[in-house]
Parts: C-alpha cells; sequence; structure tokens
C-alpha cells in the first residue's frame, strides 16, 4: 500500500478492494455451503417477504381395470412458512491519524476485516437455527425476536410433529439425547426410518446423507472414528470387517451452535449432532443483498469534522425452514 499520507480516497479504495476480497477468500461459510441448506434470490423491488412450501404426491398407483379411467393422484400442499427479509450492517472509520501517522497495521486489520463481519452474522444466523432447534423462538444479539418455528408451528426439534393430510405424527429429536456413539448413531437413524412419513403420512425412505455436529473435539473425534474407520469400528485391530459407515455421511462442523445468542460459547449446547438429507432439506436461505462493502466514492465524502474516511460492509437476507422432515437431532446431553 502506497503511503497513506499521500495517497488519495480513490488510490486507496482501490488498494483496500484487494484487502477486502483477501478477508472474504480466508471465510469459510461453512454452513451456507455445507449443502444442507438451499439459496434463492429474492431479486431488487420483488417485495420483502416470500412464502415457502411442499407438496406431496400419492406415492403409489392404483390398479386400472379394463377400460376403465386411470384415477387421478392425490396431491397434498404441506404447511407454509413465510420468510422476511433484513439487513445488517457495519461501519468502520478509517482516520487522518491512521492515514498520516504510519498506522498501517490498524488500517489493514480494519479493512481485512469488514466484510466478514457480515458474512460471520449470515453463519451464526444460519447455525441458530440448529443452536434453538428445540425453542420456538429465541431473541438476538439486536433484540429482535427471531421466529424459529416451522410449518406446523412447533420448533424445528419435536417429538410430534404433524402433516397436513394425516393424523400421524413424527419425531426428529432423539430420545435421551445421548452423545455420539455407534449405539447413538444406529438409533438415531432407526427414528429417522420409523419416522419419515410424507403429507399423507406414507412412509418414505431416509435419504440422510450428512452428519453434523458442533466442533466439541470429542463429539468430532468419535464421528471421525466411525466414519473413516477400515474394519469395523467395534471388531479387533486385526478384524478385516468391512465399516458400514465408511463414507456414508459427510461430516459437516458447525463451530458456531454452541454458541449463545451473541455467538459466545454455550458449553451447555457443546455435544449437539444430527443428520440432515440435503436432498430433501427444505432449510431456505433467500438472499437479496450479498455482503458486501461500499466505500465513500471522492475525497470529497469524507467526514468534515473528524476527516474519517467511512466504509461499510452491508447485507441482507431471510431464513425459512417450512418442514422439519429433512432434519435430526440429538441435545447430547442425557436429558429424557
Amino acid at each position: 500500500m502506497d503511503n497513506l499520507s499521500t495517497i488519495s480516497l480513490t488510490d486507496f479504495t482501490r488498494n483496500a478492494m484487494i484487502l477486502w476480497l483477501k478477508g472474504a477468500e480466508d471465510f469459510s461459510m461453512v454452513m451456507r455451503k455445507s449443502g444442507m441448506v438451499k439459496e434463492v434470490s429474492v431479486p431488487q423491488n420483488s417485495g420483502n417477504t416470500r412464502e415457502f412450501t411442499e407438496i406431496d404426491l400419492e406415492l403409489y398407483a392404483r390398479v386400472k381395470a379394463e377400460r376403465e379411467q386411470a384415477q387421478y393422484a392425490k396431491v397434498q400442499q404441506g404447511y407454509s412458512k413465510t420468510g422476511t427479509l433484513y439487513r445488517v450492517a457495519f461501519a468502520e472509520a478509517i482516520t487522518y491519524e491512521m492515514r498520516t501517522q504510519g498506522k498501517y497495521p490498524e488500517v489493514i486489520a480494519k479493512l481485512t476485516n469488514l466484510l466478514p463481519t457480515a458474512m460471520n452474522r449470515m453463519e451464526l444466523d444460519l447455525q441458530h437455527r440448529f443452536t434453538f432447534a428445540t425453542s420456538t423462538s429465541y431473541t438476538d444479539m439486536d433484540g429482535r425476536t427471531v421466529d424459529t418455528t416451522v410449518g406446523d408451528t412447533l420448533a424445528l426439534a419435536s417429538t410430534a410433529h404433524t402433516v397436513r393430510g394425516a393424523s400421524t405424527t413424527f419425531r426428529n429429536k432423539l430420545a435421551n439425547n445421548p452423545q455420539a456413539s455407534l449405539g447413538a448413531l444406529e438409533a438415531m437413524e432407526k427414528m429417522r426410518v420409523e419416522n419419515s412419513i410424507n403429507q399423507f403420512g406414507q412412509k418414505v425412505p431416509v435419504s440422510d446423507d450428512i452428519l453434523w455436529t458442533t466442533d466439541d473435539p470429542n463429539t468430532i473425534n468419535t464421528v471421525r472414528v466411525l466414519l473413516q474407520s477400515t474394519a469395523s469400528i467395534d471388531a479387533g485391530a486385526n478384524a478385516s470387517v468391512k465399516n458400514v459407515y465408511q463414507g456414508k455421511y459427510k461430516h459437516v462442523i458447525l463451530s458456531r451452535v454452541a454458541t449463545d445468542k451473541d455467538g459466545n460459547t454455550d458449553s451447555t449446547k457443546a455435544k449437539y449432532w444430527g443428520l440432515v438429507s440435503s436432498r430433501t432439506s427444505s432449510f431456505y436461505l433467500g438472499v437479496h443483498e450479498e455482503p458486501h462493502v461500499s466505500a465513500p466514492s471522492s475525497n470529497g465524502a469524507q467526514d468534515f469534522l473528524t476527516e474519517d474516511w467511512i466504509y461499510k460492509v452491508s447485507g441482507g437476507w431471510m431464513i425459512v425452514i417450512p418442514s422439519a422432515t429433512f432434519f435430526s437431532i440429538s441435545l447430547g446431553d442425557g436429558t429424557a
């Protein structure tokens, strides 16, 4: 970067663009890119809400006798959920003193870290849907009440989710909330097989392909043993028995699930884990405004009283989950 005491705002912003991009490249949006979240675009001037729903067709064709008309398949709309856009923003000042007193490290740190603040917030908001999966709402760091219900008005994780076309219910929270282990994973899979139904209450195949955990080291290591061992995970060291879990799931580590509303560590959630189907996921992220940095356009844009150059990051999106069928969880705390 050139001498900051003589560089123009235009040239400074041109150099800063490189640092913003570097900051973004160094940041990994794990949840957004995990396969669990489905992105939809919310174009400019298209309103601030979107309604999401699911529709199921009967699974089984009916017998057709000679010269009889084919029966029409029944269609059942699932529950709907409406998402509303919201925006986030942060500003940073590059002060006159920074520009004229050789405070290059401070300048670089501010510019590199500005864009990821909006990306961090998107990632936190996405992961907090799992953090607060057993609640119908939570209060975020800005004091907003965030609705976390799915279309049947229950929390994302429940023992009695309902469907529209039948009286059948299903659960996606594992009984007794065991920590991750071979037995617990098999119990989770059994729950999924017995509770995967469509809107008619008909049993549907399980397509779970993601095993997600927090960043708790013990949980991570347990899952890695389960998924990566080359022999049966409960056999002797020299056993030549196939590990049926090898390659079965993608392990996604979510480092922000075990946090409170402000993103601070919450050890009570450290053992959360579960399964997700990326194919049937109804976890929607509606992106209206990708996180981006806005810069003043000319030297005349500096603050008159402080002589600061102000840069701002902003972004806008909605998060909506109309159905809980794709998701399961164990809190890992042994509670009933």
